[in-house]
């Protein structure tokens, strides 16, 4: 097949212009040349409101496909369609596993069942490698329970919540499924194609922002791990991982030989993922003190945001708002403060809500959420500033590579601030940007009915020698929300809603490891995904997922690494 991109058509295009489109493109004599096509990605172009086009990527069957392309040797929208299909690196003969010979030992375990942990099990299991799935937090229907719990009582329950159990914190998100990730091995469409046999909808192989929403998401993560239960995999839940059993070889380099279950319990084995999230805080810990090598890494920290949806949809699509096809407006914004701070937003969620995130009592977290529908009232976006590593520094003035834990206390400092600012029972602070502009508590709303639950404390954010976030981040997003105004018309509307804090943008650190995907200092130990730092987001922590099993299931097999 051919693949032809950008090509352009107005957004009100008749359905039948696409195919009089290809013809014109390929300048072919005879509409007949065409055999079929499919559209494999569809965007838009809005930077003209009054005029906006939609673009797309084509994949057309020819008659004479050669013949068809020797006519453009120069043209780069014109090209042969990559080979997109997956390739296992090998698949474990029926026997693999049979019990006796220590074979069953060689049973890989999966610390985590978020995105990573997700696609590891699956590869894995889809490899004939029968793995074994530990995951602290319930299955993703008692989740659900357990975070509604939260929003709508105040009740949180440490193990179960938008940060631990079935899915990850993933399920309870706007469920984007797009990154900026390099995939040369097409990656991202195996995690597409997976979804999809799951029960997504088949829009998300083709629109240029594809999301799924947390109900649909429930269902399809129970559908998966049926899948991987009836190749020979196995998911364990309320099994938190203690400690980790590690054994030095002759050399002396460290080998991990299974885990500690906070039950008591070992489970033996020699290789080892850790699909952890970022908010794993007591894993880390126990990592840290078994000297599994770590380093401390930037994240940012801020504010949830909130607008009406419309004025959002305006600003964006100016007469073409409420278009089916655009659906719910989003953005991407940055602001380089005078301070030397950068302000960006983070995980817009158009037409969604704000909600409850935390997984440690007396702290609250604020992250966003929407369902594939996107049709709540209001639009919400996280406000953030990025941070280093020697802002979040405990030993203030130290030298040498700063403590790989510093982060989680520093997160855990504002967290508790939040949960004071906010009068306790895990409501969020919260204040309307007017105010936060001219430094005065709100004392009313305004424009935007606050969507966070359990509730909003109206306050003032920048309250002198007790603030929810450091001076910095106050000054760099008092400036960067009129500078945003000036390309989202509306963006610094007195009446929008600031809540706080929103601290878990990404891992705190990164649990290092080598070409291999293995641990730095302990062989067999597979740090993965959002929690080891090397992922954010679904689509990229899947991806990583399927990297790391690859590089498992190849050692494990004796083949090739891809």
């Amino acid at each position: 097949m051919l693949r032809i991109t950008e090509l352009r058509l107005p957004l009100d295009h008749a359905e039948d212009a696409l195919r009089s489109a290809i013809v014109a493109r390929l300048q072919l004599a005879d509409a007949a040349e065409l055999i079929d096509f499919h559209v494999f990605r569809r965007g838009y172009d809005a930077r003209k409101k009054t005029a906006i086009v939609l673009t797309y990527t084509i994949d057309c069957t020819l008659r004479d496909e050669a013949a068809v392309f020797a006519r453009f040797p120069k043209d780069h929208q014109i090209r042969p369609t990559p080979d997109t299909g997956y390739r296992f690196v090998g698949h474990a003969p029926a026997d693999f596993h049979a019990d006796g010979g220590g074979e069953v030992h060689r049973r890989p375990l999966i610390v985590g069942f978020g995105p990573c942990g997700l696609f590891a099990a699956l590869i894995l299991a889809q490899m004939g490698l029968k793995p074994i799935v530990l995951e602290r937090g319930k299955d993703v229907r008692q989740r659900t329970k357990d975070t509604w719990g939260l929003w709508r009582r105040s009740e949180l329950n440490p193990e179960s919540n938008v940060q631990f159990g079935e899915g990850g914190a993933g399920t309870f998100s706007d469920g984007k499924l797009y990154s900026q990730i390099s995939d040369p091995r097409h990656l991202t469409r195996k995690v597409l194609t997976e979804f999809v046999k799951a029960g997504a909808p088949e829009e998300i192989l083709f629109v240029s922002k594809p999301h799924i929403g947390t109900f649909r998401l429930v269902s399809m993560i129970e559908k998966m791990r049926a899948d991987i239960v009836a190749l020979g995999g196995e998911i364990r839940f309320e099994q938190k991982v203690s400690d980790l059993l590690l054994e030095p070889d002759a050399d002396g380099v460290r080998h991990v030989r299974g885990v500690t279950l906070a039950s008591g319990e070992q489970i033996r084995t020699d290789h080892v993922v850790l699909a952890l999230g970022h908010s794993a805080r007591d894993t880390f810990a126990m990592l840290h003190e078994r000297g599994v090598h770590m380093e401390a890494k930037p994240f940012s920290i801020g504010y949830r945001i909130e607008h009406p949806q419309g004025v959002i949809d305006r600003a964006r699509f100016g007469p073409n708002a409420g278009n089916p096809i655009l659906g719910a407006a989003d953005y991407k914004l940055v602001h380089h403060a005078k301070n030397g701070r950068s302000v960006y937003s983070f995980c817009m969620c158009p037409g969604g809500t704000v909600v409850a995130a935390t997984s440690e009592p007396n702290r609250v977290v604020t992250n966003g959420m929407s369902q594939y529908s996107r049709n709540e009232r209001n639009a919400n976006a996280g406000i953030v500033v990025g941070l280093t590593p020697e802002d979040y520094r405990q030993d203030r003035g130290g030298s040498g590579p700063v403590n790989p834990l510093d982060g989680i206390a520093f997160q855990r400092f504002w967290e508790s601030r939040a949960f004071e600012l906010g009068e306790g029972d895990y409501r969020a602070p919260g204040q309307l940007v007017g105010d936060f502009i001219k430094r005065q508590r709100s004392r009313t709303l305004g424009d935007v009915e606050p969507s966070y639950k359990p509730g909003v404390h109206l306050t003032d954010l920048a309250q002198k020698d007790r603030g929810s976030l450091p001076v910095y981040a106050l000054d760099a997003i008092r400036e960067a929300l009129p500078a945003f105004e000036r390309q989202i018309k509306g963006f610094s509307m007195p009446g929008a809603m600031l809540t706080g804090v929103e601290t878990r943008t990404s891992s705190p650190l990164r649990i290092t490891r080598g070409r291999d995907y293995q641990s730095l200092n302990v062989r067999g130990l597979y740090p993965a995904g959002e929690g080891a730092g090397y992922a954010g987001g679904i689509m990229s922590a899947g991806v990583d997922g399927i990297e790391v099993a690859e590089a498992l299931g190849a050692d494990l097999l004796g083949v090739a690494q891809p």
